[in-house]
């Protein structure tokens, strides 16, 4: 839907992800996407079209295996649910009436990231064949994200 006003978003984003994944092991991409008008442009004597654009706010990768400790990773037990909950990088954006705010959630990031083998393993040992296909699967409404508003013009 598009915002009726401002919004503000200002301080830390928290995903929360309850999610069954038929490995032991998978990265979970969540990105906040600042959706432009279908309309939108620049005042006149600008060429730069942004009709549709989507600007990327803030992303962050959280390796399955990592879920619980940096220091102890952990496999998953496949197609069990279970609760995958990290902090992005802190926001202050400000979310303009008529744009929309997405949120995407995707397992894979690369070249940003290096690839996943998808399996609870040493990556920087794996070889070709230890990259197997794996089924993600996430529960709504369960999973959200807790995001820090600041302000929104309505409450003014």
């Amino acid at each position: 839907a598009l915002l009726e006003t401002d919004l503000t978003l200002a301080g830390p984003i928290i995903a929360n992800i309850v999610t069954a994944i038929s490995t032991t092991d998978a990265d979970f991409v969540v990105k906040i996407i600042d959706v432009f008008p279908d309309d939108f442009a620049y005042p006149s004597n600008s060429n730069y079209p942004m009709t549709g654009y989507q600007m990327l706010v803030r992303g962050e990768i959280m390796r399955g295996k990592f879920r619980k400790s940096f220091e102890q990773p952990i496999p998953f037990k496949p197609n069990t649910r279970e609760l995958v909950r990290f902090q992005l990088p802190d926001i202050a954006h400000t979310f303009k009436k008529g744009h929309r705010l997405m949120v995407q959630v995707q397992s894979s990031w690369f070249p940003l990231a290096d690839r996943n083998p998808q399996q609870f393993l040493d990556i920087f040992k794996a070889k070709a064949s230890d990259f197997i296909k794996s089924t993600v699967k996430i529960y709504e409404p369960a999973s959200y994200i807790e995001a820090p508003i600041i302000s929104n013009s309505a409450a003014h």
